[in-house]
């Protein structure tokens, strides 16, 4: 015998008292706790009484069931003033009597009699006859012709299932074919509730009762499937590190534990102990796969359970310069600019989930499915980006954009030819000069880099304030003010722009303001810092091209939402932005500043530009690499011949043709 109370938000408390070994609760008709609200699914949740212990399982309901304010995602093993949260609904377990049931020996208990005749509160599959065909009703389920075609059960079933189909919440075969809740039944899933195989084998006398764990649950009597023996090693692998974390979830719970008084290592080695522990039960059971390699097993559940699973090898590696995963089976990653697929896997997609939580929650971020999207960064400035389901269909998706240990200076990147020392020192005299630079670039050219590089020309004496969606600039100055973004809370409140943040560095007194990126009606707000007294600005947009840079200027100024016509958008462009850098990453991998423009002044309506330094591209060599060169156009940039008066030096040979 336990208790349920239920505590509806804004309601008053209800008592319920059960003596069953599963309550089922959902929003219809049929289930034990009936909670009709909306955010309710039609099977919500679970809870499993083993003999006292207390087990809330997530039915794959849409918007999730939490223990203590945390989403689970398997059996989570109640503990004494835990309290489950459903939609509006809060729900408490106390169990009456426990002991005493517990202590009686499992074997000792007779088995079940017959149901009576009379219909049940839950309607329970009749026993399976004796004369049924072979290899029919697997653990004792029951094919679609054996509960009754047209029966009240089956209509129930189908009714919901075409409804849940239609609705977009019905669940998918791995080969995307709606699964019909009657073919399970037919089928006997090994995937069916374990509750409801125990009611099916009440049936059958002669079965003996299935050991129990050390955590009180009970192993389902079902067998595992082998696995061919001419399957590669690899895939027996990750069939072993699949069950051995599933068990490490139900047995270990991390969250339980006081990590914030533990080190690295001290959680580590806790954890370790928990996983020797599972996977000497698992090879004494013969769980394991001939062959398996214990050491490369625990690593690589550890790394799944309190790291970045199999990409913290890929994050140790040097030459790789991004790790894309799609979903948990399919891992790439891009070395000097080609793409490649490698030997990489998850456990599942759940395990995945838990990488991208542990990555965004020490910065304050979520991912969740009312905020399915996230940016973020890792401890060596790394950017992150995921993105998990309804909205991904292939599955949580999470990409990685590398950085260096040690940020890249002027000398490397003129090492890796991106630039050349004549365009490093024009550069660095523009950023001295206080002159606002706008770099522009594609996807993954290198802008964030190039900027990074320019900010560190800006003299160490001057206040500068950087802003950024997610912090990545890494500046050696003394006196920098970081500031980053944030996103809504859990209720949709509490955002932070990057335009906000704009607005508010006006009032720290900058001497510059470096935007990572202008992607909306920040750029407005830039642009206006920028004619007002706060020259010397950096920032950078997506654009193929310096005149697409500044259209895109344009089009991001009417994003703000002020009425402004063309003419004076264009000449805020034109007085604010004195240089435009433009970069490229070329077809075979490599970042290239393609072009280096000086904004100079309005002809009519048209923002009127110059060209100082230009790529030009001469083919390719035998190995499939670019060739070309970087050279002066010839043009002296109006600003450059008074920098004398500043004090600065002027080498005029860097725009002589050569």
């Amino acid at each position: 015998m336990f208790t349920v109370t239920i505590h509806e938000k804004g309601g008053s408390a209800t008592v319920r008292e059960f003596d069953q070994p599963e309550v089922t609760i959902g929003r219809i008709q049929g289930n034990d706790i009936v909670l009709p609200k909306s955010n309710i699914s039609k099977r919500h949740a679970r809870i499993v009484n083993n003999s006292g212990s207390f087990v809330v399982v997530d039915a794959k309901s849409t918007n999730g069931t939490y223990v203590n304010g945390k989403r689970i995602d398997a059996p989570y093993d109640l503990r004494l003033g835990d309290k489950v949260f459903i939609g509006d609904f809060t729900l408490e377990i106390e169990a009456q009597g426990a002991k005493a049931a517990a202590s009686k020996p499992a074997k000792a208990a007779p088995p079940p009699p017959p149901p009576p005749p009379v219909e049940p509160k839950e309607p329970i599959m009749p026993a399976p006859s004796k004369d049924k065909a072979p290899g029919k009703g697997k653990e004792g389920l029951l094919a679609d012709d054996e509960w009754g075609a047209g029966s009240d059960l089956q209509k129930e079933w189908a009714d919901d299932w075409a409804e849940e189909k239609e609705e977009g919440t019905a669940s998918e075969d791995s080969d995307g074919v709606f699964k019909n809740p009657l073919d399970k039944r037919a089928k006997g899933s090994v995937e069916e509730p374990v509750m409801l195989k125990q009611k099916e084998r009440a049936h059958e006398p002669e079965s003996p009762a299935p050991p129990s764990r050390s955590s009180g649950e009970e192993r389902p009597t079902v067998a595992p499937k082998r696995r061919p023996a001419a399957e590669p090693p690899s895939d027996a692998l990750a069939n072993a590190l699949r069950q051995v974390h599933e068990r490490l979830l139900r047995s270990l719970d991390l969250r339980r534990m006081n990590v914030e008084r533990m080190n690295d290592d001290e959680l580590r080695r806790h954890t370790r102990d928990a996983v020797l522990e599972i996977v000497a039960a698992m090879r004494k059971e013969g769980a394991l796969p001939a062959g398996t390699d214990n050491d490369a097993l625990v690593e690589s559940v550890l790394d799944e359970a309190l790291g970045l699973g199999p990409l913290e090898e890929l994050l140790a590696d040097d030459s790789v310069n991004e790790i894309l995963v799609n979903g948990a089976s399919k891992v790439y990653v891009e070395r000097h600019g080609k793409l490649t697929r490698v030997d990489k896997s998850f456990s599942s997609d759940q395990a995945v989930l838990g990488v991208i939580e542990r990555i965004v929650a020490p910065i304050g971020r979520r991912i969740d499915e009312s905020s399915p999207m996230v940016d973020a960064r890792l401890k060596d400035g790394s950017r992150v980006n995921a993105i998990i389901p309804p909205l991904s269909i292939t599955g949580p998706c999470l990409s990685i954009r590398r950085f260096t240990r040690e940020p890249l200076q002027v000398d490397d990147l003129v090492g890796f030819g991106t630039l050349t020392a004549d365009i490093a020192e024009f550069l660095e005299s523009c950023v001295k000069a206080r002159k606002n630079i706008l770099i522009s670039g594609g996807t993954g050219s290198g802008k964030t880099t190039m900027l990074n590089v320019l900010s560190g020309y800006i003299p160490s004496e001057e206040r500068i304030i950087t802003i950024e969606d997610a912090a990545e600039l890494k500046l050696d100055q003394e006196h920098v003010v970081r500031l980053e973004a944030r996103p809504p809370n859990i209720e949709g409140k509490g955002a932070i722009s990057i335009r906000d943040l704009v607005r508010n560095a006006l009032r720290m007194r900058p001497d510059r303001i470096v935007v990572g990126e202008c992607r909306g009606g920040e750029a407005l707000d830039m642009l206006q810092a920028m004619n007002t007294g706060h020259e010397g600005s950096l920032t950078t947009v997506h654009a193929n091209g310096p005149r697409e840079a500044l259209s895109r200027l344009e089009t991001m100024v009417l994003m703000s939402g002020m009425e402004l016509p063309i003419r004076a958008i264009r000449d805020q462009v034109a007085s604010a932005v004195n240089v435009v850098v433009q970069i490229a990453r070329l077809a075979d991998g490599t970042r290239r500043i393609t072009h280096i423009s000086e904004i100079t002044g309005m002809e009519g309506d048209i923002i009127s530009m110059q060209e100082i330094f230009k790529f030009e591209q001469q083919g390719f060599d035998a190995k499939g690499r670019v060739t070309g060169s970087h050279r002066a156009t010839g043009f002296v940039p109006k600003f450059y011949e008074t920098l004398k008066a500043r004090g600065l030096k002027t080498n005029m040979s860097l725009f002589q043709t050569r």
